[in-house]
């Protein structure tokens, strides 16, 4: 074996330490800045075609990771809800037609035209009962914060949402009127303050009331969530949609069932099937703009779908137990939308997935359901060029995060994770873009 001169090797030996060093001294300059000298940051570059981590920092550690946790209600729906999602199962009698929710969040939301269900139960005419017996969860999430509740990004959970659980009021001072979508029977009520100039309604916290503080504004809108009350509110905005009554029970009723199937529940061979569309056109919009009731609902039908019944904290731990349990550190998961701050991952957690996700789905499907840089809430970033980064964001106060493929300039396909918690810098999301801009040129 021929000796190699000192010099030569130490050549040798920079270039091969030279990417994970260059990435460093970058991570270092960008994320030691003001702002975020006190910040955590995790960071796992990784390359799949050489199964090796370019660069990892505190990558082990656990961070509250806001929305980019949909990518685990994405991944959970990819597997297990097929083509197209299950909008309703029913039995139907001589008299009756009983209806099973499978938790479809499309039903009658005003981004769906075409409604599959609904024209199904506008043919029928027979009675109309919704069950629940497979509901087994409650409206809001663990560690989601309270007075959040009038806000339309944290609409109520539920077995058979309908009007994405939300009532959309409008106001039209050129008519001197407003109008609710649906149409609702609910206590209205007009503030008496006459300070405020801006229309605003705000729902009772423990009940359907809303009141209405009148704007000057020439038209306003604004979505307020209502009280889900299991499926009593569905049966009510129903009623006037199918044009009679709809009522409810908790069982369906008809012959025993074996000790391991939920009457009603996703395995009951008893029940029809109504789909109501593509998963991916659930899947994209929950992505582009980090819808958190489509996650939250695409978790609890995976959940039907697996165990026959709604019940988020058994469905997390299934997964975890099976198609997950080789993620490098177990999370700490308690929710579909990342709307808790109870949610902990790591950084190789979220890079462990997106490559699985990549092998069991393949890219161009997570192409087309993943923002790219300029669309959904990439909208402001990654505008240089076009579709190179597909990702998800995640934000909370205090947190930011983000998760996705890089496509580099010599065309080389990069996954990656940065997790950042308690900054102070509104500029984060900025120099983020400027350190996975600067990997792309390089590598």
């Amino acid at each position: 074996m021929k000796h190699v001169p000192f010099i030569l090797m130490a050549v040798l030996l920079g270039q091969a330490c030279s990417p994970a060093r260059s990435i460093r001294s970058s991570a270092k300059s960008v994320f030691s800045q003001a702002g975020l000298e006190s910040a955590q940051v995790g960071i796992c570059l990784y390359d799949p075609a050489s199964a090796t981590y370019l660069y990892e920092q505190q990558s082990n550690k656990y961070f509250i990771p806001a929305s980019n946790t949909k990518l685990f209600s994405l991944y959970a729906g990819l597997k297990y809800l097929g083509d197209s999602l299950v909008g309703v199962r029913y039995r139907e009698t001589d008299t009756a037609i009983f209806l099973v929710p499978a938790g479809d969040p499309s039903f009658l939301h005003p981004a769906y035209s075409s409604q599959p269900v609904m024209d199904f139960l506008k043919r029928t005419k027979k009675p109309l009962w919704l069950t629940d017996a497979n509901w087994q969860e409650k409206p809001l999430g663990r560690g989601w914060a309270w007075d959040d509740y009038n806000d339309d990004y944290m609409p109520e959970r539920s077995a058979l949402p309908v009007y994405g659980n939300v009532i959309r009021w409008v106001e039209d001072t050129t008519s001197a009127s407003f109008y609710t979508i649906p149409d609702i029977s609910w206590e209205v009520r007009f503030s008496p303050d006459t300070m405020k100039k801006s229309f605003y309604v705000e729902r009772d916290l423990n009940r359907n009331a809303f009141e209405i503080t009148e704007g000057k504004e020439k038209q306003k809108t604004q979505d307020v969530p209502f009280i889900t009350e299991g499926t009593a509110s569905a049966a009510v905005l129903l009623k006037d949609t199918v044009g009679r009554a709809v009522f409810t029970r908790h069982q369906l009723p008809g012959p025993d069932h074996r000790s391991d199937v939920v009457p009603g529940g996703a395995h009951d061979p008893l029940l029809h099937v109504i789909h109501s569309r593509p998963v991916d056109s659930l899947f994209r919009p929950m992505m582009y703009r980090s819808d958190n009731f489509f996650a939250e609902q695409t978790l609890l039908m995976v959940s039907n779908e697996r165990l026959g019944r709604m019940n988020e904290a058994r469905i997390i731990d299934t997964l975890l137990r099976s198609d997950l349990k080789d993620l490098p550190q177990r999370p700490y998961w308690v929710d579909g939308s990342g709307l808790s701050r109870n949610d902990l991952f790591t950084p190789r957690d979220f890079v462990w997935l997106l490559n699985k996700m990549k092998d069991e789905f393949g890219l161009p499907r997570l192409k087309g359901i993943l923002p790219t840089g300029g669309t959904g809430t990439l909208s402001s970033y990654y505008k240089k060029d076009s579709g190179y980064i597909y990702a998800k964001t995640g934000s909370l106060t205090g947190v930011v995060a983000l998760s996705g493929f890089l496509i580099t300039q010599k065309d080389h396909l990069l996954i990656f994770s940065i997790l950042i918690n308690n900054h102070s810098d509104p500029a984060v999301r900025r120099k983020m873009e400027h350190f996975l801009e600067g990997i792309r040129e390089k590598y």
